[in-house]
């Protein structure tokens, strides 16, 4: 496979594989060593296909040689790696009209709108949180100072807006009623709709009921009269029989006494 695949893309290097993991498993050093033997030091990758945290869902590994506790004997262990997703300019490109193509009809702008948001503050706080840690580290001692990391973080706080101004904090009060205003509304519109849609849909079961029955009472009518007709017909069988044999009865009467007479 790795001749085939070097003959098809023989612009592109295999740096190493990856798995869905969740984790880490013993067998992934034994993976790990058969592919040792087309790259030097291949890159372990885990995808992670059901992400619960935001930020990128995958993990980098690269093997490392550390000693067992006694001190003398080596192993192999699995050593984190910080990684990124890129994408070249033609897929970025087609990533980007494939994102304009694809339209949830069932989700409205305003509620992708508010979801979008929602994740960009969950990301925010996220990277806060880590601001917070690198920070708490530096106090401490545990990490040096690192004066490119602290001029980007005194950056970011000159760029806040003053919260505290009067006029901001108006602007920001009518910027947030108005948006839970047409929140409000929608909701109550769809709600609205979906009250009319079962009251319709009802109605519409009640007339597919009142049809069935219906037809039912006309089944049941043509049985009974058709029931009634065999009855009647049974009946007239019945008459004609006892006229046929009234009528023998005379006849024979007839000829009884005729014979007398002789």
């Amino acid at each position: 496979m790795f001749a085939m695949f070097k003959k098809v893309s023989a612009n592109e290097n295999v740096v190493g594989w990856y798995s869905t993991g969740p984790k880490i498993r013993p067998n992934d050093l034994d993976i790990n060593e058969v592919f040792r033997r087309y790259v030097p030091n291949p890159v372990f990758v885990i995808i992670d296909v059901q992400p619960t945290e935001l930020g990128i869902p995958t993990k980098a590994y690269v093997t490392v040689e550390e000693l067992k506790e006694d001190g003398k004997t080596k192993k192999l262990e699995f050593k984190h790696v910080p990684s990124e997703i890129g994408a070249f300019e033609a897929e970025e490109v087609g990533v980007e009209h494939l994102l304009r193509d694809i339209k949830d009809t069932t989700i409205s702008t305003l509620a992708s709108s508010i979801h979008e948001k929602l994740l960009s503050l969950r990301s925010l706080r996220t990277h806060l949180e880590e601001m917070r840690d690198y920070l708490v580290k530096v106090v401490d001692g545990k990490l040096p100072v690192n004066q490119q990391i602290l001029s980007q973080v005194q950056d970011i706080f000159n760029l806040l807006p003053g919260v505290t101004d009067p006029d901001v904090i108006r602007s920001m009060s009518v910027k947030t009623n108005d948006m839970m205003v047409v929140i409000y509304l929608a909701s109550l519109v769809r709600s609205v709709i979906a009250l009319h849609n079962l009251i319709n849909n009802k109605l519409a079961n009640r007339e597919q009921e009142k049809r069935a029955e219906g037809i039912g009472k006309k089944i049941e009518k043509k049985e009974r009269e058709a029931a009634d007709k065999t009855k009647e017909k049974e009946g007239a069988d019945k008459t004609k029989e006892g006229a046929d044999k009234t009528k023998e009865g005379a006849d024979k009467t007839k000829d009884d006494k005729t014979k007398e007479k002789k």
